[in-house]
């Protein structure tokens, strides 16, 4: 079985996206398209553009009140990069679920234990489940007859993905009521953990030791935020609902680009479904599937012509430029550690 380097992947991921936004310009490709094309008004790409940039700064915002209520000071622009690296990490695994461990990393890099790092990063998680639920359900009120636009196939994707994330949510709710359960589940996992580390000169008994310790963190995190470190999860909340706002008015605003209307309650909708549907790990960086949910709901509200260009546009700003800004931060990452430890980047040993 050959194995896949991190390159291969993301290649693997960038070729699922390019080729179903392909087909699907290909099959919705006609003279409305071409006027679209040169009457794109460029000042609202460069809005939607910096919308995204705005959520990615707010992601970090998140990070780093969360970690402050565990009493870690981290600051804003390492938590800004922690989230780009993990941008990246998110493009190559399925269900983007790559990029929680990388910010579990980064976060234990600045001196936050592994078990506090997880409990924020799992937080995190739930709080965008609680938003999403909570702003699909403004909208289904707002616009009652939203659904009856939608076909079969599009109601069994929104409840499967609605199940799916429900599912998740459970999961630290079941750990918080029943941590000694829940530990002892995971410790289920430590033999064949400890049995992969033995291959690299890592210590049982001292992983052992680690692993047991840092759980117990883990627990001690998530119970703090139900407790005295509430008002970190509130403030997090509240940051957590004004970076879906910004991550979903990307749409809305190159909608608009193309000389069209934002549709803003109905494009949150769809926006959310999407949200949900690119957890579930089916392919790296949810690519392909993304792209043909995508252009399914929006079919419904824009003309068909400009369905290519629009999947296309918004998948630009909010999928091929993770992979510049992971790279960058990776960049940022490497040589933070390389003066950490006293030994300067190639460029400066060339120097």
């Amino acid at each position: 079985m050959v194995k896949m380097t991190k390159r291969g992947w993301i290649t693997l991921s960038f070729l699922f996206s390019a080729v179903v936004i392909a087909i699907i310009i290909a099959t919705t490709f006609n003279a409305e398209t071409v006027t679209a094309l040169l009457a794109i008004n460029v000042l609202f790409l460069l809005l939607a553009l910096a919308c995204r940039m705005i959520a990615l700064v707010l992601w970090g915002l998140r990070i780093k009140l969360m970690s402050r209520t565990l009493g870690y000071r981290v600051g804003l622009w390492y938590c800004v990069n922690t989230v780009l690296a993990s941008l990246l990490a998110g493009t190559i695994t399925p269900g983007q679920a790559g990029g929680e461990p990388v910010r579990v990393h980064q976060l234990f890099k600045a001196g936050v234990s592994v078990g506090d790092a997880s409990a924020v990063v799992i937080m995190e998680r739930v709080l965008d489940g609680i938003i999403l639920t909570i702003m699909g359900l403004v909208i289904i009120v707002a616009t009652g007859s939203l659904w009856r636009t939608f076909g079969p196939a599009l109601l069994v994707l929104i409840i499967v993905a609605w199940v799916f994330m429900i599912s998740f949510l459970l999961i630290p709710v079941i750990a918080m009521k029943y941590p000694e359960k829940a530990k002892r589940g995971l410790m289920r996992f430590i033999p064949w953990v400890l049995k992969k580390g033995s291959k690299l000169g890592i210590s049982s008994e001292k992983a052992l030791s680690t692993v047991d310790r840092e759980i117990d963190n883990f627990f001690s995190g998530i119970n703090h935020f139900s407790g005295s470190a509430r008002w970190g999860l509130i403030a997090g909340g509240a940051v957590t609902g004004v970076f879906w706002v910004a991550e979903f008015m990307v749409a809305s605003v190159i909608l608009m680009g193309l000389g069209l209307e934002p549709f803003i309650l109905t494009s949150f909708f769809f926006q959310i479904v999407i949200a949900i549907v690119m957890m579930i790990p089916l392919t790296p960086g949810s690519s392909g599937i993304t792209e043909l949910s995508t252009s399914s709901l929006y079919a419904l509200i824009i003309p068909s012509g400009l369905i290519g260009i629009f999947v296309l546009l918004w998948r630009t700003i909010t999928f091929y430029l993770n992979i510049l800004l992971g790279a960058f931060a990776g960049v940022v990452i490497y040589r933070r550690e390389m003066a950490a430890t006293g030994i300067p980047p190639p460029s400066e040993k060339q120097a």
